[in-house]
């Protein structure tokens, strides 16, 4: 029998394989857990994604792209008149107050990498990523404390369950700013 030519089966797995961790959490991953969420046969998640390592590598590169979308979205943070750090709280009010589901499947993935050193390479380009846009504005070593400082306040937001707090936010990341300089 023919093989059927479906170019966007592979898009569909990586999308079935955030539902489920979205779900289920990423315990609840599995190639018979995504190949019935996304519709294919079992077959197809393991052609595609020999292990669940290299599905979730592809699934947390599609999920970091959300908050990269966010930051395209502020050109402020490019220009050196914008006061960063206001701009950088308004971008994590905007993130965290939209699709809190996608905020915590991203950061579950990210935190993911903590006992599956494939998903560690994604996480770190994730995060130099960020901190190579922010050292347009500021050095490299602010930049990064910046991150740092964006990931503590998005975290301790998304476990406590505490509503965020753009003037705090706006504070700390100022005062990270101006130690920069």
């Amino acid at each position: 029998m023919p093989r059927r030519h479906d170019p966007g089966r592979r898009q569909r797995i990586i999308d079935a394989a955030l539902r489920v961790v979205a779900d289920k959490g990423i315990a609840g991953l599995s190639h018979r857990s995504v190949a019935a969420e996304a519709d294919v046969p079992l077959g197809s998640t393991t052609y595609h994604f020999r292990t669940l390592d290299d599905l979730l590598v592809a699934a947390l590169r599609q999920a970091d792209e959300g908050f990269a979308a966010v930051l395209a979205a502020h050109p402020a943070l490019a220009d050196p008149r914008a006061d960063l750090a206001g701009e950088l709280a308004r971008v994590l009010g905007e993130w965290l107050g939209g699709d809190r589901t996608g905020v915590e499947l991203e950061y579950e993935l990210y935190l993911a990498a903590l006992r599956r050193p494939a998903l560690r390479p994604v996480a770190a380009a994730w995060a130099g990523g960020v901190a190579e846009r922010l050292a347009r504005r500021t050095d490299p070593d602010t930049a990064r404390a910046l991150v740092a400082l964006m990931d503590g306040i998005c975290l301790q937001v998304l476990l406590t369950g505490a509503p965020y707090d753009e003037a705090y936010a706006r504070e700390a990341l100022a005062r990270v700013v101006s130690a920069g300089r």
